[in-house]
């Protein structure tokens, strides 16, 4: 209990978006090293059919590591979120009454 409390106060890191963030990271790269992997390739003689069933599975490939490398990106943008989402509590701008001069 005592150490919750302390990482709390002294860490302005907000650990749901951070292991959020992360996991969305690691996926997205997961996602882009698989594809890289298996982009299908051509070989010599294909016929008109095969090698236009050839494209249309790179450019599914392609769509797919574009959105894989959003994931990673988006994963990326929350872990930054998460170093400044907590507040720190007493901080910030004080609010001063200001008596009126008559």
């Amino acid at each position: 209990m005592m150490r919750d409390q302390i990482w709390q106060d002294m860490v302005l890191i907000d650990g749901k978006i951070l292991f959020g963030g992360l996991a969305m990271l690691a996926v997205g790269i997961g996602m882009l090293a698989l594809l890289g992997y298996i982009m299908p390739t051509g070989v010599p003689g294909m016929t008109d059919e095969e090698a236009f069933d050839l494209i249309v599975s790179q450019q599914e490939n392609r769509d797919l590591s574009t959105l894989a490398g959003i994931l990673a990106g988006a994963g990326f943008l929350l872990v930054l979120i998460s170093f400044g989402a907590r507040r720190k509590s007493g901080s910030g701008a004080k609010k001063v009454e200001k008596k009126p001069v008559t």
